[in-house]
């Protein structure tokens, strides 16, 4: 008798007095008995071969920071133009030397996570108006060269003496300097939001006309935070009334943007981490507040404010990072509104052909 290597997996032989014709089994009273092992199991959404149905975006905790610290420099130049405007020096230079650092600060945060600090500077090669990113880059330029020159003329004008032309240069350059940041502050804030809602990551793309307002007042809160902190208390009155502005507009776009957005694609904004962070985000926003606009005169208070005012910032940038990022690796955030939006359209009668073709 021959053999072959491959007769190990060959199922045992019956022999033949114990085949049955339909290939059935018989149970202990001689009926036939299903063979459970051919039934289908029930069938479980997965994705494609178990890959993600999108790609997640590959920026790491770098991209989160840099967020936060690009509002806050937005905003505090935002602040540093007030007290400018306003006759209040402390404020001024608060906001001037807040928009410096933090945007700083964000810049080497966006360098570190694109891994070569040359990349950053690629990126100015082109202007490309179609692309969040190329904006964005000009923008973070742009802001970044006047809060320079607003920090400048802010150190020139303590140390140089008064008559000399340094002094006189700075001071002609103070009002452009001015001008320039403030013109930025705004872009800079909100191009981020933006530049998610570009994506395909389903929480972010969903919520594409509601982020920008939720960044741009979160960054006024975050600027108007970082005043009350570090502002004697006669000098920061329009900081309490920035932060008033800035927590109002944060809460109410944040609550109608969860509003407008599909339930399932919204999820991660309410559950796991991202949910408990952006809860205590508003709780804080909302507490900083009404603290400052109550008790905002008092310096201590005015300092707490401002802590509760910049970590419910913190906590709204990072939130509504790793929301999106929860999004993209669950493949039923991205299936679920595309099948409800393909059964939509049957029930108008809208074929694939017709919407092609436009019959």
């Amino acid at each position: 008798m021959t053999t072959n290597p491959f007769d190990a997996d060959r199922p045992p032989e019956v022999p033949r007095g114990q085949r049955r014709r339909d290939g059935g089994k018989a149970d202990g009273g001689g009926r036939r008995r299903r063979d459970e092992s051919v039934l289908v199991p029930d069938a479980e959404f997965t994705s494609y071969y178990g890959h993600n149905v999108v790609k997640p975006a590959p920026w790491g905790h770098e991209i989160a920071a840099y967020l936060f610290l690009g509002g806050l420099a937005g905003g505090s130049g935002l602040v540093g133009a007030g007290g400018a405007v306003s006759g209040r020096p402390a404020l001024r230079r608060v906001g001037r030397f807040g928009a410096l650092a933090s945007v700083v600060l964000g810049g080497a945060a966006l360098a570190k996570d694109l891994g070569r600090p040359e990349r950053a500077l690629n990126m100015l090669r082109v202007a490309k108006v179609t692309s969040p990113m190329s904006v964005g880059s000009w923008i973070l330029t742009g802001f970044g060269a006047f809060a320079g020159a607003a920090a400048a003329t802010e150190i020139a004008g303590a140390v140089l003496p008064r008559g000399s032309w340094l002094a006189r240069l700075a001071r002609g350059v103070d009002p452009l300097a001015t001008a320039g940041s403030t013109a930025f502050s705004m872009p800079l804030a909100a191009y981020t939001a933006v530049l998610l809602a570009d994506t395909t990551t389903p929480t972010w793309r969903e919520s594409y006309k509601e982020l920008p307002f939720v960044f741009v007042g979160s960054a006024n809160a975050a600027a108007a935070g970082l005043a009350l902190l570090a502002t004697p208390a006669d000098q920061n009155g329009p900081a309490r009334r920035l932060a008033t502005i800035g927590a109002a507009v944060e809460l109410g776009a944040s609550e109608l943007m969860e509003r407008r957005m599909h339930p399932v694609v919204a999820e991660p904004l309410h559950e796991g981490r991202p949910g408990q962070m952006l809860k205590a985000a508003k709780l804080l926003t909302a507490g900083g507040a009404v603290s400052a606009a109550l008790f905002g005169r008092n310096r201590t208070v005015a300092g707490l404010s401002g802590l509760a005012l910049m970590a419910g910032s913190v906590l709204t940038r990072f939130g509504v990072f790793e929301a999106g990022m929860e999004s993209a690796k669950d493949p039923r955030y991205t299936v679920t509104p595309q099948k409800e939006r393909l059964e939509e359209r049957r029930r108008r009668g809208q074929t694939h052909d017709s919407i092609t073709t436009g019959r």
